[in-house]
């Protein structure tokens, strides 16, 4: 997994993940969508983030910088997320 992406999960909930990730994604150009999917796998949070730039060139360079893989017509991210300390305890 790309370092900027292994940063994202510091992100403790999906509203701060969503954020983040659209200032790091808009750096390639403006994010026309962007959906965040909870998802649990194998006792593990992650967040399915499905996302669109303006142009197709935009997208390969983010595809190309952070790993993104296309979806159908969307960038596909999946970003391992921290457990909140509280649900540690």
């Amino acid at each position: 997994m790309n370092n900027a992406l292994k940063e994202l999960s510091d992100c403790g909930d999906f509203g701060s993940l969503e954020s983040e990730l659209r200032a790091l994604c808009s750096g390639f150009g403006p994010v026309s969508r962007m959906d965040v999917l909870p998802m649990v796998d194998a006792g593990k949070r992650k967040a399915v983030c499905l996302l669109r730039l303006n142009s197709s060139e935009q997208e390969q360079n983010l595809m190309t910088q952070l790993g993104a893989v296309r979806l159908g017509e969307d960038l596909c991210v999946v970003v391992d997320l921290r457990v909140p300390e509280r649900a540690q305890a």
